[in-house]
Parts: C-alpha cells; sequence; structure tokens
C-alpha cells in the first residue's frame, strides 16, 4: 500500500527520507537526481509557493517518490523522483504523485506547467504523457577531457575572482540581461544568489569576472561535483554582457574556467546547454565537449479549479 502526503513545510524527517530516495535513484541512474534549485527549495522550506508530495510505502515506512511543485513568476515547475522499482506498469506511484500534483495545481489558481526528467526512459515519458503532459525543449548534458589542447586563453581586460558583499548587484544585473530569453535564469534576484553563496560547494575561487572599460563584460562560474565516483567540474554559468557580443568573450571564459578546473585536478569538465542553442553548440564543440545524455523538459497548461460560487 502507498500513502499520499502534501506538505507545505518539509520537516526534518522528510527531508532525511526523500535524501535516501535521491541517493537510491543517483546509485541507479548514474546522475543526480535533485537540481540545485530544487534542493535548495526543499531545505529551506516554507517558502511561499513550494510543496512537496510525498509516497510512501507501508511497513516499513519509507518514501518511494516525491514530486516538489514550486510556483515561479510565470509558470509552475515539478519535479518528479520516483524509486526505480517503482517504475513500471503495475505500479501506480507515479500516476498518483503527478495527477495529485497537478489537482494542487489547479486549486492554486493553475497555469503552465513544466517538468524536467533528466534521461527519460521509455516508462517515464509514457508516465509523463499519460498524465496530459506533451513532450517540450531537450537540454544536452555535454562533458569534455581536461585538460583542454587548445591554447591557454588571450585575456583583454582585467580578470578577476567574484568578491563576495561586493559584486552580487552588479553581477545579477548582467546575468538578468545575458538570459533575458531564459524563464529560470534569467529571472534571478538577490535571494537567489544568496541562498547559492550559501551552497557547500560555492567557492568564489571559481567564479571569474571579467571587466572591460570599467564594465562587467562576462563571467564564468565554475561548481566542483564531488559526490561522484570521481570529481567533475562544471561550467555553471558562462555569459557575455549583451554590450560585449561578437568578441569572443563566452569562448574565452569557458577556457578560463575549464583551465581552472583542469588546475585543481579535475579530469572532466561538465556543462549544460539548450539542443536548439546552435551558435552555443558550435562553441562548446571546438572546445571538445560531446553530448553525455538528454534531459527533456514536458508541459501542460493547467485551469484553475471553479470556486463554488461559480
Amino acid at each position: 500500500m502507498i500513502d499520499l502526503d502534501i506538505h507545505r513545510r518539509i520537516g526534518e524527517q522528510e527531508i532525511a527520507s526523500i535524501l535516501i530516495l535521491a541517493k537510491t535513484i543517483e546509485r541507479v541512474d548514474g546522475h543526480k537526481a535533485l537540481e540545485d534549485h530544487t534542493w535548495v527549495d526543499l531545505v529551506q522550506g516554507g517558502r511561499k509557493g513550494i510543496s512537496g508530495l510525498i509516497a510512501y510505502r507501508r511497513n516499513p515506512r519509507a518514501a518511494v517518490g516525491y514530486v516538489q511543485i514550486s510556483k515561479g513568476p510565470e509558470s509552475w515547475g515539478i519535479e518528479l523522483l520516483l524509486h526505480p522499482m517503482e517504475r513500471n506498469k503495475d505500479s501506480q506511484t507515479g500516476i498518483a504523485l503527478l495527477k495529485e500534483a497537478l489537482k494542487e495545481i489547479r486549486r492554486e489558481g493553475g497555469g503552465h506547467v513544466h517538468m524536467w526528467i533528466a534521461k527519460p526512459s521509455e516508462y517515464l515519458e509514457e508516465l509523463a504523457i499519460q498524465v496530459g503532459f506533451t513532450r517540450g525543449r531537450d537540454l544536452f548534458q555535454m562533458r569534455c577531457s581536461l585538460p583542454l589542447d587548445s591554447s591557454p586563453p588571450e585575456i583583454v581586460g582585467n580578470l578577476r575572482t567574484f568578491q563576495l558583499g561586493i559584486d552580487e548587484d552588479r553581477w545579477l544585473e548582467v546575468n538578468n540581461k545575458a538570459f533575458a530569453w531564459h524563464r529560470e535564469q534569467g529571472r534571478w534576484v538577490r535571494e537567489t544568489l544568496l541562498s547559492r553563496e550559501a551552497e557547500p560547494w560555492f567557492d568564489p575561487r571559481g567564479f571569474f569576472l571579467l571587466e572591460i572599460e570599467n564594465q562587467l563584460a562576462a563571467f564564468v562560474w565554475t561548481k566542483v561535483h564531488v559526490d561522484e565516483e570521481s570529481p567533475i567540474g562544471e561550467i555553471y554559468v558562462v555569459a557575455t554582457n549583451p554590450k560585449f557580443k561578437g568578441r569572443g568573450l563566452g569562448e574565452t571564459m569557458c577556457k578560463v574556467g575549464l583551465n581552472y578546473l583542469s588546475s585543481l585536478g579535475i579530469s572532466t569538465g561538465m556543462l549544460y546547454v539548450d539542443a536548439t542553442n546552435e551558435p552555443a553548440l558550435k562553441v562548446y564543440g571546438r572546445l571538445g565537449f560531446h553530448v553525455d545524455h538528454v534531459d527533456r523538459a514536458y508541459t501542460i497548461d493547467i485551469t484553475p479549479q471553479e470556486s463554488e460560487e461559480d
């Protein structure tokens, strides 16, 4: 038997159960089960617009599924964790979680909903479609070998590392302009950035800013994944100030970040990129990146629940 519990504030006991579930999924699937923003929302709990739905197996009681629901400025996000043993046509856990999550969104006013699934299997894709989702865009996870074969980049301007308590507002302005087209990355606020700075993995020594003519022209922010079998270095965010487009600064900053990661003894670089972003794919191809796997978004539009007065 399966119990479904909705939580608008996740307690320590629930977080522990979800963490065990996530680690089990990661061992089987070979990639992280929770995105950074999902994990931050989970552990910070109680923030407006965040709720979680946990499926427990009885006897012994253990979490076998979890859906996190988050409300953004323009849409809802759903992230699904499903125990490998529940990914079969005889299990109703995934269907029950997603249907209840969509009911919750309907009760809260409805709207556009997107759900990302990493390395979507045939079962998970069928599950998403069965509850009404349609396939959206694909995101490539790309990897490369380090150190790079190419020569060190020629730096024009002042290259320095991010300074805590000084560079936040300046960086946010350039980031949001550079990603104005991006539903998530282009809408960061100071709270978003500070939450990342508080994460154990954050290290300003791997966060580089390039200044030209006293303006922030480009940046690269790296992240080291130490919970893998061997550490992987990620180009977490890289962008160019729109005022400085066309100078090849994106490729230069990628090299800066990858060379830094290599200096730490890391032999594999990684990043995420939209499958339709041809200019970026060409740059990453020149740097030696190849597609490791695909993450896919599934979308649905939910009408609001009619009030009793209606």
